[in-house]
């Protein structure tokens, strides 16, 4: 009688063991058990909120003389600038500007003109950008122009229909940049002329 009992016992603590690994397995492939998930699911919406709330905050100037972005907005900011909100809105501020644009009586004389800036305007560095963890981590101005040496920045689609749109309208168009002339203005018209920014009237450096 006492073999059987113990074969029993035996049986039981294999099938105890063999269901605790398979709920190991399985709380493994869903990224942990439910409160470790419901933290984490809880730690991301609380960054998110406090991302968008800096956002908004820096948009309308009230933090003040920052160096970098607080960590916990990474992912806000990477979503937004790699997920289309940023393309969005992009597009949606060009078409009010190009309806603005197209009210604007232009003078027989030919000289209305328009002035777009370059940097993530007329062509983006958001590739650069995603390096430096979309500003969390400090600018360094010689990465920034070891990467306008490259000749690589694209052109915002959206921004490139209003060059091309207001040039028809009519406007003289001037391009803006902070970039210094002396060592990057050939640099900087080869990437405008590759990125379709052609028939303006200067390159202002």
């Amino acid at each position: 009688m006492m073999w059987k009992i113990r074969i029993l016992q035996a049986v039981v603590a294999g099938l105890t063991y063999l269901l605790a690994l398979l709920t190991k397995v399985v709380e493994s492939q869903k990224g942990g058990p439910p409160q470790q998930k419901s933290a984490e699911k809880s730690e991301r919406e609380a960054n998110e909120r406090f991302g968008l709330s800096w956002r908004v905050a820096v948009e309308a100037n009230n933090v003040r003389r920052w160096r970098t972005v607080p960590p916990q907005c990474y992912h806000h900011l990477q979503n937004y600038m790699c997920a289309g909100q940023y393309e969005r809105d992009l597009s949606l501020a060009v078409e009010h500007i190009l309806l603005y644009a197209s009210q604007i009586p232009l003078s027989p004389d030919g000289m209305d003109a328009w002035i777009l800036d370059v940097d993530d305007t007329c062509i983006s560095n958001v590739s650069y950008y995603k390096t430096k963890r979309f500003g969390c981590d400090p600018f360094e101005s010689s990465t920034f122009k070891a990467w306008i040496m490259k000749e690589m920045c694209p052109a915002n689609p959206a921004v490139r229909l209003l060059f091309n749109a207001l040039k028809e309208r009519g406007f003289k168009l001037f391009l803006l940049t902070g970039r210094d002339q002396a060592t990057l203005s050939a640099i900087t018209t080869h990437n405008l002329h590759n990125q379709g920014f052609v028939g303006y009237q200067r390159l202002i450096l």
